[in-house]
């Protein structure tokens, strides 16, 4: 998920919501494959390959049209703190998914959008209404729901996915922040390239030569990553963020989809009624934002 700014002249909400569900199909593949390929290699390989694709093809896309230019930044420290919360973000994920199915662990992680209605308060001096709030409160409800005592999410590996929420709600509070001063090209090129420059660091210590199949699954990891991004920001070209909204939550049902085909997992009763509950909360925060 992705905050974006959309161009005037949006009319196209189409082709938007055609972008924006492409986009979700290719954040669930890219989840799913890291789950596979977690249970094979170190979580550090797995993370370290999928942003050195996704840097690479980057590069291979703008550095043509703009040079080094693509990297100039007025506020490279906030840059710095934005690539490194996502990067955990990758990390707690990546994680979560060794001991969480891939629906719940996604759902759970979009408590970001809700988490960032509560902290643009201190953070951003935003004014949250009544209303917001409720939709905060009832978003953790759904967690809750999904993590219910006696239940087989009722471990300390929930706290894996919540992280990576926390992580990625500051993620989307720094892209509001730079948005006003740097363009989505600069930051996420920077973000990548950051982020292969750290995982580069660490992955000797974790090094295992992939097999030729694994490799193509690293190549097709990075290239999902990247290509998602891409829809998502031409979608927010096409179509409003407030039309778009709805359509961000078809990642779950993804998820969902691909937990049961690919590892043979199917949710609970509690679990989809927790999972309802957390796209309705995040819902209707943004309806309430978008109103004001």
């Amino acid at each position: 998920m992705t905050v974006s700014t959309p161009l005037s002249g949006v009319n196209q909400p189409f082709k938007g919501i055609l972008l924006i569900v492409v986009a979700t199909f290719l954040f669930s593949s890219h989840d799913a494959l890291s789950k596979y390929l977690s249970g094979f290699y170190p979580i550090v390989m797995v993370v370290w390959a999928r942003y050195l694709v996704h840097t690479l093809l980057m590069a291979g896309i703008f550095l043509p049209q703009s040079g080094l230019r693509v990297l100039r930044t007025k506020r490279p420290l906030w840059q710095l703190a934005r690539a490194l919360c996502l990067l955990g973000t990758s990390l707690f994920f990546t994680t979560a998914l060794l001991y969480i199915p891939l629906a719940e662990a996604t759902a759970v992680n979009f408590l970001a959008p809700v988490l960032v209605t509560a902290l643009s308060v201190p953070l951003l001096k935003e004014r949250v209404t009544r209303g917001q709030w409720i939709a905060v409160v009832c978003g953790f409800i759904g967690v809750l729901i999904i993590v219910h005592p006696g239940g087989d999410l009722f471990t300390p590996a929930i706290l894996l996915p919540f992280c990576s929420a926390l992580f990625f709600c500051f993620y989307q509070l720094l892209t509001r922040k730079l948005s006003e001063v740097d363009s989505p090209t600069t930051s996420n090129f920077f973000a990548g390239l950051c982020n292969t420059l750290v995982m580069s660091a660490l992955v000797p210590f974790f090094w295992q030569v992939p097999s030729l199949g694994h490799a193509l699954l690293m190549l097709a990891l990075g290239s999902c990553g990247m290509t998602a991004h891409l829809f998502l920001t031409q979608a927010f070209r096409h179509a409003a963020p407030a039309l778009l909204a709805p359509f961000g939550y078809c990642q779950i049902v993804f998820a969902g989809l691909l937990g049961w085909l690919l590892f043979a997992h199917t949710p609970t009763l509690m679990t989809v009624i927790g999972i309802a509950v957390i796209c309705c909360s995040g819902l209707a925060a943004a309806w309430q934002q978008s109103r004001r």
